[in-house]
């Protein structure tokens, strides 16, 4: 049998867009996945439907795996020729115990290779505004285990050298040591009023950081509840946080946003949160697939000429409508003389990057806006082609043709459940990992209650965003109670309802 490959490859200290280009590309091409606990959740989506996923997660008073287990883990799975990935928190190769995952594949015969990862010694302080050297400060840093391996006989860390350095001291994993690593510095020389700062789960929403000295720290942690993970950090580069702190500053510090837009379309929406200081979760609830019955789209793109205007509610509508035309050999001039009409500005931008341009967007972006705007402009007697959802609202339509207009109201496209992890969801709701749900339109809302199983009970204490107010009356049906609505129907009318709810 073919013996497989084995890549020990670093996650980075938490914020899953500090993995290296290299480290997402060993994780797309897996066959076995093998994580841990400070590896982020969201990686994982970056893997084949058919990889196996194994969780073997250590924290300092729990192991799902001991190292002994995981080691023996790799080796199996590469003796099973599987390309095996194993993800690991930081770098495999400080303190990661790689080292010894390396070993073990060597002695069975397993070819492996090491990716380097973004360690939480240097991008933890980084992201809490402490640079770990600093020419006006210190030269030099150290990283130090501050849990050593209990087995030894006596330690091998050099407390007096330590104690006596300029540099900038790491100490990762010391949490339960912190009294006594305190003390250690303080014999051998370090002043008690030496700045400390403890960061905790450093880069990610959760982050906080406290700074203290040496002599109090230790009491500072206890008085306010820090654990771990959290990293240690002593010297005189902790007094620049003040300055350069620049996480927390961000507006969307703090918060964990679920994007339930349809996967081909969440990017807009999470790339604005992120930017923000957020961490969008993609939960997609809906996904856009051609309608139950297609005949009356193909019939109504054959004869065109016959509609004097040609209405779309949504970019989707815009796809699914010019998806149709190419099938049937057709393009743009086949539109000629046809009035067109755009909802919003998403749906307009869509139609000009196909060399279309509206000849009327609505002001406020809902059905009765369109109706209201075109009051004397559509006249009795002409025919409209609505191309839209299969499940869209009655509005529209019905308020044409009460004004005499013949509406040809044919689906383009129809909206089904997405591909949302119900089990992960209903998870990071009951841990309360989640703070914030972003709806855009109905479907996303029935759908997102759908995968809760309809215990809406899992939503207490999370704000819910609307882009509409048909999104917002949807939710409300469902028992759901939206914190902000966008002003604007658009995504960046939901970024700004985002930023107004953060400050209130």
């Amino acid at each position: 049998m073919t013996k497989g490959y084995v890549y020990l490859v670093g996650a980075g200290p938490g914020d899953p867009k500090l993995i290296t280009v290299k480290g997402s590309e060993c994780i797309a091409k897996a066959d076995v996945l093998v994580y841990d606990r400070l590896a982020s959740r969201r990686l994982l989506t970056l893997v084949r439907p058919d990889c196996e996923l194994i969780y073997c997660g250590k924290s300092p008073d729990r192991h799902t795996l001991r190292q002994e287990e995981i080691n023996q883990l790799l080796v199996d799975k590469g003796l099973e020729g599987k390309i095996v990935t194993r993800l690991k928190g930081g770098d495999p190769f400080v303190f990661g115990r790689g080292g010894e995952e390396a070993e073990a594949l060597l002695d069975a015969g397993i070819e492996f290779e090491v990716v380097p990862g973004i360690t939480s010694a240097i991008a933890v302080p980084a992201y809490a505004g402490i640079p770990v050297t600093h020419r006006d400060l210190t030269t030099s840093f150290a990283v130090i285990t501050g849990h050593e391996d209990p087995t030894k006989n006596e330690t091998t860390i050099h407390w007096d050298h330590l104690a006596q350095s300029h540099g900038t001291l790491v100490f990762l994993m010391g949490m339960a040591n912190l009294p006594l690593i305190a003390e250690k510095l303080m014999a051998n020389g370090k002043k008690a009023t030496t700045p400390v700062a403890i960061i905790q789960w450093g880069t990610r929403p959760e982050q906080r950081t406290l700074v203290g000295q040496l002599d109090t720290i230790a009491a500072d942690v206890k008085e306010r509840g820090f654990t771990n993970p959290s990293i240690i950090i002593v010297g005189e580069v902790v007094t620049l946080r003040e300055k350069l702190k620049w996480f927390e500053k961000k507006p969307l510090f703090g918060q964990r946003i679920v994007v339930t837009r349809a996967r081909h379309q969440a990017s807009e929406l999470s790339l604005a949160i992120e930017a923000l200081g957020g961490e969008a979760w993609e939960f997609p609830m809906i996904e856009i697939v051609p309608p139950t019955d297609s005949s009356y789209l193909t019939k109504a793109v054959s004869d065109l000429k016959g509609f004097q205007w040609l209405i779309f509610t949504s970019s989707n509508g815009v796809e699914g409508f010019f998806a149709e035309l190419k099938n049937q050999e057709r393009d743009v001039r086949d539109l000629a003389g046809i009035e067109i009409v755009a909802i919003g500005p998403a749906t307009k931008v869509a139609l000009e990057q196909r060399g279309l341009r509206a000849s009327f967007v609505p002001e406020e972006f809902r059905a009765e806006k369109i109706v209201e705007g075109l009051s004397g402009r559509i006249l009795s007697g002409q025919r409209v082609l609505l191309a839209r959802a299969e499940e869209a609202r009655d509005v529209l339509p019905e308020s044409l043709k009460a004004r005499g207009v013949e509406v040809w109201d044919v689906p383009v496209y129809k909206t089904v459940i997405g591909g949302a992890n119900r089990g992960e969801l209903q998870q990071m709701l009951r841990e309360k990992e989640i703070h914030t749900v972003t709806f855009t339109s109905s479907s996303t809302v029935r759908n997102f209650v759908t995968l809760l199983d309809g215990d809406v009970s899992l939503l207490k204490d999370v704000r819910l965003y609307s882009i509409g107010p048909i999104t917002s009356a949807t939710a409300q049906e469902l028992g759901l109670t939206i914190f902000k609505e966008a002003a604007q129907y658009t995504i960046s009318g939901l970024v700004e309802a985002l930023l107004e709810g953060k400050k209130a």
